[in-house]
């Protein structure tokens, strides 16, 4: 039973040493994914496929890190206001319109955050100020 205690105490106190190891910036991370991911199945998804795969010729893949790093600064506005007009991505033309959404800018920063994060294995958050801050820049 002795044993038992002492093994039970020690993966504690490991768990403890890597859940306090954790920082901020990880954390947010995670909250940003996780509620991003929500956001995605509720108003992506139908159309970019569950895995951001994009639906053949029609829509979009959101798997292109190329195009996605390019337009950074102005995927808030096209997530915000849709967009019209042909798109290159991932090597193949669409020319079909992104309607606008009444995403908030939160939703705005858990949906890119989720799709840098889950779907293409980034690092990078995208923050509540970044997308505050693009979608003043609209054009």
């Amino acid at each position: 039973m002795r044993a038992l205690l002492t093994t039970l105490f020690i993966i504690g106190s490991i768990l403890t040493a890597l859940i306090s190891c954790q920082n901020e910036i990880d954390i947010k991370t995670a909250q940003y994914a996780v509620n991003g991911q929500k956001v995605f199945m509720t108003h992506c998804q139908n159309c970019h496929g569950q895995k951001g795969e994009g639906l053949g010729n029609l829509y979009p893949p959101l798997t292109d890190t190329v195009f996605l790093q390019k337009n950074r600064q102005s995927l808030a506005c096209i997530i915000k206001y849709g967009t019209s007009g042909e798109l290159e991505v991932a090597g193949k033309k669409f020319n079909n319109a992104m309607p606008a959404s009444n995403l908030s800018s939160i939703d705005i920063a858990y949906l890119l955050t989720y799709i840098n994060t889950k779907i293409n294995k980034g690092k990078d958050i995208y923050t509540l100020e970044e997308v505050e801050k693009n979608l003043q820049n609209c054009r």
